[in-house]
């Protein structure tokens, strides 16, 4: 019998000749990434159940970055940066992403010279999900764990990618394996190709308000056909990152050229590993259930608070008023979203308060030198009106202490290229945040009401 990617890749990883769902395997760690939030705890239960004195099991397994609350005065913020640090200097870790050049050195920011213009050394990078395929460290067939639920976002590249807690992320940094129950996979076959100004962001939310933000809870998500080859890998990245707003243990793409392409420019820019072996896709194995989607007919769509499951047609809530928008994120921080939210607003001024924070170092490089005309996308947004940050970071997808830029910290109604919108994600618990595109995103910047992007 056939399996499908996910078990293909659990029976390689655990020297099986296959697996079924629902069997438990002993799975053999490719890479484990911790950040600021989630890395002093994980530091704190390998160092209490494995020793003071205690290796990890691979010192350039382990990928350090810190990402989420950096660009605060809280000072347990700053510290946690700190520990990071210690740990990476004291283990002997290659890939930690510092904020600062120095190895000896205290990280703190400074309130002083405000969140707008960069504040960060040569070796940062910014939110882990983005720099883990920038840096090279999302290789197809292979096994990448995380102290993060969107560590998901890593299935893009044909890997089982998915977040821990970090209990379970001590015991593998330890010991490099992590006992897994094998997921049954539900599958989504894409048909075609999208109209212009719907996106890649549109086609998830479109599937989570079809099963609901429970209705893949502990299973694979394994997305097919030939819409998947019309889709470039930060589409990819868009659709597997939200495969959690689903319950999803993980969400997972075939290898193609895109795919190949991809991992060998980011491999060979970061010096990472470059050799790795893809599973292929196999489209009669069994599956809990499979959904067809044609690409063709989805329109721009939105998430409602309270969940991403609580999807809406765009163009029928233009009498819901927003407060404020925001593009940036792990989702929807990219050069592709910049550019398609350049696309729209550009020539048009915003009419509520819209705040832009790059995903990465590096995409904050290219947003200043990618053009657009005459004119970079940087200039196009700042020109527009949009507050821009120079430190890339999670920001305020994860709301964060009070200075945190972007951060809601009074009741109001955002739009956002964000992934999920709980009560109280983006700050004030009585906020509310709506999920959507950037295309989308901008177009509700420009009008102040929610608003379809084909309308601009």
């Amino acid at each position: 019998m056939t399996m499908t990617l996910t078990e293909k890749i659990f029976a390689k990883k655990s020297g099986k000749t296959r697996v079924e769902p629902g069997e438990n395997v002993w799975v053999n760690v490719d890479v484990l990434m911790t950040h600021d939030v989630c890395g002093p705890g994980t530091i704190g239960i390998f160092k209490r159940e494995i020793g003071e004195d205690a290796k990890v099991w691979n010192p350039d397994s382990i990928v350090l970055i810190p990402d989420h609350y950096i660009f605060t005065t809280d000072e347990k913020s700053n510290r946690n940066v700190d520990i990071l640090r210690a740990f990476a200097k004291e283990q002997g870790i290659k890939y930690f992403y510092d904020v600062i050049d120095d190895p000896n050195g205290k990280w703190r920011y400074d309130a002083s010279k405000e969140n707008i213009t960069k504040q960060y050394g040569s070796r940062y990078a910014g939110v882990c999900h983005t720099t883990i395929a920038e840096r090279g460290h999302a290789r197809p067939g292979e096994v990448l764990l995380g102290t993060d639920s969107h560590t998901c976002t890593a299935g893009a590249f044909n890997e089982f990618a998915t977040g821990i807690g970090n209990t379970d992320a001590g015991f593998v940094m330890a010991t490099g394996k992590i006992l897994l129950k094998t997921p049954p996979t539900i599958r989504f076959i894409l048909e075609k190709s999208l109209n212009p100004r719907v996106m890649a962001k549109d086609i998830i939310l479109w599937i989570i308000g079809m099963i609901g933000f429970d209705g893949a809870t502990y299973k694979a998500m394994e997305f097919g056909g030939d819409g998947t080859n019309w889709l470039e890998m930060d589409d990819r990245m868009t659709i597997a990152n939200m495969a959690i707003e689903a319950g999803g243990k993980n969400g997972i793409f075939p290898f193609d050229d895109k795919t190949a392409k991809y991992v060998s420019f980011a491999t060979a820019r970061a010096g990472t590993k470059s050799e790795y072996e893809p599973v292929e896709q196999n489209l009669s194995a069994k599956v809990d259930a499979e959904y067809k989607i044609d690409l063709s007919k989805l329109e721009p769509v939105v998430a409602l608070h309270p969940n991403p499951g609580n999807r809406r047609i765009a163009r029928e809530c233009g009498d819901i008023k927003i407060d404020r928008a925001y593009i940036g994120s792990c989702t929807g921080g990219k050069v592709s979203d910049f550019y398609a939210f350049a696309e729209v607003i550009e020539g048009h001024r915003v009419k509520v308060p819209t705040f832009g924070v790059p995903a990465t170092s590096l995409v904050l490089k290219e947003l200043k030198s990618t053009m657009r005309g005459e004119k970079s996308i940087w200039n196009i947004l700042a020109d527009a009106g949009v507050t821009l940050t120079e430190n890339a970071s999670c920001a305020a997808c994860l709301g964060g202490p009070e200075d945190t830029f972007g951060r809601m910290n009074k009741p109001e109604i955002c739009i956002s290229t964000t992934n999920r919108n709980f009560p109280g994600r983006m700050g004030h618990i009585e906020s509310k945040v709506i999920l959507a595109s950037p295309a989308t995103v901008a177009a509700s910047a420009i009008k102040g009401v929610v608003t379809d992007p084909r309308d601009i």
